[in-house]
């Protein structure tokens, strides 16, 4: 029976399955596949942090209901973050909640802000929360680019003449996922200065603000004068410290969308298990050393994937910030599609790539590589992977069949 759920009906089938349910099946088949799919750090949580966790959690009040706007603790070290890293001041008694991660925080958001029709402007591609959170909560989601130039705000002028009504909220991305493309602080005070004079909100996403390699760390929206006005951020544990399974980050910025995500919540959870929110305070608080640590282990794992594929012949922009790849399809299969060329190259070099079409039809022209696998494991994968490139007139010749085939 075809769904009869509205909400359902506007999300599209999740392209990654596809990918995921042939991996498995692969795997189960006896494969060895090297899987750069997903971003799901393999680091271990620093020492110090799982101490902590593990100290907290023997006290039994801890085990009660915890609070959903977060811990004063540790609403009181992401504060401390801010002001440290980027100068900003932040009250964390108003401007400052912990959410679940930052995807629950942005869809959370979205759900607290959205009315039925509303016109958002994310870029595309993009991580798929951006958008569907959106959709999910009703809205009419509009595309404008990612490079952040003189294109992206001249999409910001366009949207402003033609979307009726206008727009209600614009996405930001930086350091960009999946196209670890940069923001300037320029950038940000140019989307600041418009967003303030057509009353439009800004969600900025600097989830991956400490994994950088090349210049200066990248820099918050809010280090902008007046982007407090209408702007909030959304950070996270989850890369930084490598604690995505811990699933806590944090949402900074303007008090009324604080307050408007802050009561959300109040309805559907408790907050995160009160251990899980002291260790973060401690990893926030404590020594920085783990954070440069793991820093360089991405900047290492990037530089052999890189060099690895420009010598297999397939040059791939190397990534100034975040843990991933943005690869353009090499020409001569650039018509299969990202996501016929994903399952090629999971069938023919076993290594696993996530299709760029899961981020938008704009990234279909590129796969998206997770820094996840160690470098010996990179240096295999770039074996396989120029092997696959060297036969690949009769792959290609498969595959167009395998495709006819299933039409």
């Amino acid at each position: 029976m075809e769904s009869e759920f509205h909400a359902v009906r506007r999300l599209p089938p999740y392209v990654f399955a596809e990918v995921n349910a042939m991996k498995a099946r692969a795997r189960a088949a006896g494969d060895d596949i090297i899987d750069f799919g997903m971003g799901n750090p393999d680091f271990p949580t620093p020492r110090h942090i799982v101490d902590k966790l593990t100290e907290t959690v023997q006290d039994p009040r801890t085990h009660r209901y915890s609070e959903s706007r977060g811990i004063k603790g540790l609403r009181r070290a992401v504060a401390g973050y801010f002001d440290r890293r980027f100068g900003v001041d932040i009250d964390p008694e108003t401007e400052a909640v912990v959410t679940l991660g930052s995807k629950e925080g942005l869809a959370n958001l979205a759900s607290a802000i959205t009315s039925p029709g509303d016109v958002i402007l994310v870029p595309n591609p993009s991580y798929p929360i951006h958008q569907f959170g959106f959709v999910i909560a009703g809205a009419a989601v509009r595309n404008i680019p990612v490079r952040a130039d003189h294109e992206f705000l001249a999409a910001l002028e366009r949207a402003v003449r033609h979307s009726v009504p206008k727009p209600t909220a614009v996405v930001l991305n930086y350091p960009n996922n999946p196209t670890a493309e940069l923001a300037s602080l320029d950038f940000y005070g140019q989307v600041v200065d418009f967003c303030r004079r057509h009353e439009i909100y800004i969600l900025s996403d600097l989830a991956y603000a400490e994994i950088y390699f090349d210049g200066n760390p990248p820099p918050s929206i809010l280090q902008v004068p007046g982007a407090k006005d209408i702007a909030v951020e959304f950070t996270s544990m989850s890369k930084t410290y490598s604690m995505p399974g811990w699933r806590i980050g944090f949402a900074c910025g303007n008090a009324k969308l604080i307050a408007a995500l802050a009561r959300v919540k109040s309805y559907l959870d408790y907050g995160a298990f009160t251990p899980v929110q002291v260790a973060a305070t401690a990893a926030l608080n404590g020594p920085q050393d783990c954070v440069a640590e793991m820093r360089e282990h991405y900047r290492s794992r990037r530089d052999v994937l890189i060099s690895g594929l420009a010598n297999a012949g397939w040059k791939v922009p190397s990534p100034p910030a975040t843990m991933f790849a943005w690869a353009p399809i090499p020409p001569a299969f650039k018509h299969l599609g990202s996501l016929e060329f994903a399952k090629l190259v999971m069938r023919e070099a076993k290594v696993a790539v996530a299709p760029g079409i899961g981020f938008g039809e704009h990234g279909d022209g590129h796969v998206r590589f997770a820094l996840v696998e160690n470098a010996h494991r990179i240096r295999q994968a770039v074996r396989n992977i120029k092997g696959f490139l060297g036969r690949y007139h009769n792959v290609i010749e498969n595959a167009e069949k395998t495709i006819s085939a299933a039409e």
